[in-house]
């Protein structure tokens, strides 16, 4: 059995190969970011789930594409909670953005493809090796874009007293925004960046009112300047989009994007599935 797992730091998409291909079984659990997550946590989200346990000694390849494994450190972490559950599975672990890469990107074509979901970053595919200009350094000081930079944006909004009445009185209806609660929460409980970018889907839901207009443009803008605008050749290849957020600012983004030239491509919001026929076309090979 091949297990081919695409991780953000929200949710994790889990897909089971035999070894002609076929689909054996799909499943989902909570999101297993090394960065953010203790191993015993990493290990109770995939222990919980019935198909992956049942079938833990039945794996001989697990591919792991994951948020959080852009270094060795918590590469090393992640594998170790790998190896004490999948015991006669070897690993492939590397970040998130290659899973981005393989499920967007035809072989052998030079493309920019960025993942702007819960975070964000920005990759070069030169057609056959994956290149970052910048090394992320997390929710905290990047992530421009993203569900949680959008979250930040709309909190701090809220709490300084800019946003418009109308809207700052619907979005206390919908959240908490009590100060206990969001200090616990970002804080003293796990995963900050995924309850930041909770926040991101009033922004959507309210994205044709001019004022979140503006702050959706002053974020994308921030993006292309800080990583598209990294590479050289940004204005002659495709620039893909992987995550839910650049899925539901698609309209936003490639009007954007035709500011600087760009030459908007797909928009793919999970990338398992482009991940999967990937894998089975190696398999095939």
């Amino acid at each position: 059995m091949i297990l081919i797992v695409d991780s953000g730091s929200t949710k994790t998409d889990w897909i089971a190969l035999d070894k002609d291909g076929n689909e054996l079984f799909s499943t989902q659990t909570l999101g297993l970011n090394p960065q953010m997550l203790s191993n015993e946590i990493l290990n109770e989200r995939i222990k919980n789930n019935f198909d992956i346990y049942k079938n833990r000694k039945l794996v001989k390849k697990l591919f792991f594409y994951g948020a959080g494994c852009g270094v060795e450190s918590t590469q090393n972490r992640i594998l170790k909670v790998f190896k004490s559950i999948f015991v006669n599975s070897d690993f492939d672990i590397k970040e998130d953005t290659y899973a981005a890469v393989y499920s967007v990107v035809e072989e052998g074509v030079p493309s920019i493809v960025n993942i702007i979901g819960t975070g964000s970053n920005c990759s070069y595919f030169d057609g056959a090796n994956v290149i970052q200009k910048v090394q992320s350094l997390g929710y905290v000081l990047m992530d421009y874009a993203s569900g949680n930079y959008y979250g930040k944006y709309l909190i701090r909004a809220y709490y300084f007293n800019k946003m418009p009445k109308t809207l700052r009185d619907e979005f206390s209806e919908k959240f908490d925004l009590s100060p206990n609660t969001i200090k616990n929460k970002l804080y003293r409980e796990e995963n900050p960046n995924t309850y930041l970018a909770t926040f991101a889907r009033f922004l959507i839901e309210n994205k044709s009112d001019e004022y979140f207009k503006e702050i959706i443009h002053k974020g994308l803008e921030r993006f292309i300047d800080y990583q598209i605008l990294q590479y050289d050749n940004f204005s002659s290849v495709d620039i893909h989009y992987v995550g839910s957020i650049a899925f539901y600012l698609k309209d936003e983004i490639t009007r954007v994007g035709k500011k600087y030239n760009l030459r908007t491509g797909k928009f793919i919001k999970r990338p398992i599935e482009g991940l999967v026929d990937y894998h089975k076309r190696e398999i095939l090979k």
